[in-house]
């Protein structure tokens, strides 16, 4: 035996069984468990414990929710929020309404893939109301029937009905919002193919009339706000709508009031294009259709030329399932990741595509709990959660 290998070694005495090693289990068990319980977990300062909580996964708060009165009652606390704020959160949720069940909402978290059904607020079962934009933690849904707008937080549960409107709203229109940059609030603005808008004030609690400029080509091109065509996008204070006849994009500024029309043309043998945002940067997603093929194309605007550049196509694997059958496709959900429906007679899928890593994911099927059944997502948006947003 060399000399350093015997400095490493303990000599036993003859006879003498080697010492047994400490269960695990008996390891944990002593006073110095029993001291930090009293000394240290008791006396943990309440500010370190609410910055640990609001860095939760949104999933594991609400289960931290039911522990307590105290850790559900955080939510009303100032400081808490002020910790949730400062909290990024990378990847938006989904809100989505399943076909056959007009009311009964679901929402997808795409870090965990899995769904989850919350209950909404007992009088908005009596209407029928889908979700037609969404800002700030809050999701803005709009009255088929009474063309009445709501604003909604998904996680909280807590909802409001905005005040009247002088003016009507016509159902060939595009509904946005965003969020007051300096004070708090929101604003929601919907604007029709005559020019005729009208934007809502959080903190003033009223709608204000306007139309579009003069210089705006009239009638404006605008889809369908309550299928899902029409979702807008901000970047900071400006909203941007899709627009047609001539191809491009409007783009109004909340802040300001200042209305632009940019005119880019589209990618030849384009459908089913709707606008999305990453990073601000402005997303075209559009099913490419030629013949019998079929493919869903990425591509960027670039603000020098004022022309799509393509970035991005789904895998080739993909769109060969799309080859010879009559695809449509849907938007979900716009910000920075992306939702997309896609579906024909034979076929019904939900994919996911991240801009800033350029990957597919397929969306496990929707299941409504009860009856453990299969649901077709019919419309949605992207929203980032918030847990103290309030509408």
């Amino acid at each position: 035996m060399t000399a350093g290998k015997s400095e490493n070694l303990k000599m036993l005495e003859p006879g003498k069984p080697p010492p047994k090693k400490r269960a695990r289990k008996g390891r944990s068990r002593g006073k110095s468990t029993e001291i930090m319980e009293q000394h240290i977990w008791k006396e943990f300062p309440e500010d370190l414990f609410e910055t640990v909580v609001a860095r939760l996964p949104i999933a594991t708060f609400f289960r931290f929710r039911s522990v307590c009165r105290k850790w559900n009652s955080m939510l009303n606390s100032q400081s808490f929020s002020q910790q949730c704020a400062e909290v990024p959160r990378l990847h938006p949720w989904f809100y989505t309404l399943t076909r056959g069940n007009v009311n009964t909402g679901a929402m997808y978290d795409p870090m965990s893939k899995k769904w989850h059904h919350p209950m909404i607020p007992a009088f908005l079962n009596k209407l029928i109301v889908a979700p037609v934009a969404s800002a700030g933690g809050l999701v803005c849904f709009l009255d088929f029937r009474r063309r009445s707008f709501y604003v909604c937080n998904p996680l909280t549960k807590s909802c409001r009905e905005l005040p009247s409107r002088p003016v009507k709203v016509w159902s060939r229109m595009a509904v946005g919002m965003s969020v007051n940059e300096k004070s708090s609030g929101y604003k929601i603005i919907w604007v029709n193919s005559d020019g005729e808008y009208e934007v809502y004030d959080s903190r003033d609690d009223r709608w204000s009339p306007g139309s579009v400029s003069s210089n705006i080509k009239l009638p404006l091109a605008l889809p369908l706000a309550l299928n899902c065509e029409s979702q807008t996008v901000s970047v900071g204070s400006t909203l941007y709508f899709m627009h047609s006849d001539p191809d491009g994009i409007l783009s109004h500024d909340m802040a300001t009031g200042e209305w632009k029309q940019y005119v880019i043309p589209a990618p030849l043998h384009l459908s089913n294009h709707v606008l999305a945002e990453c990073g601000g940067r402005i997303i075209l997603v559009g099913l490419l259709t030629k013949n019998a093929a079929a493919c869903v194309c990425i591509w960027e605007l670039q603000k020098m030329t004022l022309l799509w550049k393509e970035v991005d196509r789904m895998p080739n694997v993909w769109c060969l399932e799309f080859y010879g059958k009559q695809v449509g496709m849907s938007c979900l959900g716009n910000k920075g990741l992306l939702m997309l429906s896609l579906r024909s007679r034979q076929m019904n899928r939900l994919v996911t595509y991240d801009f800033s890593t350029k990957e597919w994911v397929k969306v496990p099927g929707c299941v409504v709990p009860p009856g453990r059944k299969r649901q077709w997502v019919a419309c949605g948006t992207a929203f980032y959660p918030s847990f103290t947003a309030l509408p």
